[in-house]
Parts: structure tokens; C-alpha cells; sequence
């Protein structure tokens, strides 16, 4: 169906917008990047149409050298406003980052689930569910995680933004790189995301116990 893409962003989108206005104030800021997100990864999908056109239907080379760049400078956009506007806060940011990554992947993934239904498997959502997905908000989470000391140095705007954005693509680039080889490479680009993920997520969690502990009055 030619306009399936904006049929199935309707079906997303609307709900859950109109769900905004009944949840607490924190989830509602959630919910509003998860939104954004969403957004992001239609608009995006224009752009990398229209590349993908212009390079002649290079599938391997676009995925690998041009889509990294417009989906995180695009995700990457909405966290620096944020950051810049609204707050700095470190949870504030990686948290609502993060969120962008995962509206971007959950659109991507069921458009692609939708449009080539014939074509997926279970092994299928597993990777995009685990891999692809964990993938975008690791990339996003980072540049919220570094604009949370950026914005408190303003000599290092410039600099710090553009090295936060490389991280987020170069991460982005290899890791399409790895799970479209044709050897045992593929394996290790589908565990990349969850190696960051896990010791990240463990170090936080920790971290925040410890805060805790330090905050508890002895008795």
C-alpha cells in the first residue's frame, strides 16, 4: 500500500498523544520524547528514501555511510533543545533521550514487520528487538548522557556537541557494518548494543543505591 508508512504513524502516533493529558508528569515527558521519536523516524524516512534514490539503490553503502548520519543528527535535535531550553539534568536527559531511540526503533521496526510481514520471524524480532532497537537508544541516550556536561561548560559547545554526535554515528555505522556481514562478524553485532547496555544499566543502578546508603541518617 503506497501510504502505508503514514497510515501506520496515525495508528501510533494519535493514541498515544491522546493518552498525554492522563499520565503523571514524569511519564508525560517520557511519553512526549517516545512521540518525538516516532516523528523522527518518519520524517527520517523521507531523507533516506530520497539518498538511497540519488546513490542508485546501494542498499549496503547507504545503511553503512549515510543513514547513521541523518538519524542521529535528526534524534540527536529534539535532546539538544532539550538541554539547552528546558534542563540539563543528567536522569532528565539520558532518560528522555533514550526514549527518543526507542519511538525511532519502535516505528522503524513495525513498518518494516508490517510492509514485509512474509519476511520476518521470531529470530527476526528477537534481533530487532534486542540488537536494532537497544541500538538507537544506546546512540541517543549518549548524547543526552554528554550535553548534560556540555551545557555546564559553554566553551565546550561547539566541540563537545559535534564529538557527542561522531560517538552516536560512528557507534551507529559499525554496528550496521557488523550484522550485514556475511561471517561470524554479524553474531558480534547483534550482542554490541546489549555489552553497552548491561554494564551501563548495572554501574547506574548501582550508583544510585549508593546515593541511598550515603542519604539514610545512622542510627
Amino acid at each position: 500500500m503506497e501510504n502505508m508508512i503514514y497510515i501506520l504513524y496515525i495508528c501510533m502516533f494519535v493514541p498515544l498523544l491522546l493518552s498525554l493529558p492522563l499520565i503523571h508528569k514524569t511519564s508525560r515527558r517520557i511519553m512526549v520524547f517516545l512521540l518525538i521519536g516516532i516523528s523522527a523516524a518518519l520524517f527520517i524516512s523521507e531523507i533516506n528514501g530520497l539518498m538511497l534514490r540519488l546513490l542508485g539503490y546501494n542498499t549496503p553503502y547507504v545503511t553503512t555511510t549515510v543513514t547513521p548520519v541523518t538519524e542521529e543528527i535528526i534524534k540527536a535535535i529534539p535532546v539538544l533543545i532539550y538541554a539547552f531550553v528546558v534542563s540539563d539534568d543528567l536522569k532528565k536527559l539520558v532518560a528522555s533521550s533514550f526514549a527518543v531511540g526507542i519511538g525511532f526503533a519502535l516505528f522503524e521496526n513495525t513498518y518494516i514487520l508490517v510492509t514485509s510481514v512474509d519476511a520476518v520471524s521470531i529470530e527476526w524480532a528477537i534481533v530487532r528487538g534486542f540488537s536494532t532497537a537497544l541500538m538507537h537508544g544506546i546512540c541517543t541516550a549518549t548524547v543526552g548522557y554528554g550535553m548534560s556536561f556540555v551545557k555546564k561548560h559553554k566553551k565546550l559547545f561547539y566541540c563537545g556537541t559535534f564529538a557527542l554526535l561522531m560517538i552516536a554515528i560512528i557507534y551507529h555505522g559499525i554496528f550496521n557494518m557488523l550484522v550485514q556481514a556475511d561471517s561470524w562478524l554479524k553474531y558480534l553485532g547483534f550482542v554490541l548494543p546489549l555489552t553497552t547496555y548491561i554494564p551501563v544499566v548495572y554501574e547506574l543502578i548501582n550508583s544510585v543505591r549508593n546515593k541511598k546508603k550515603e542519604v539514610q541518617p545512622e542510627s
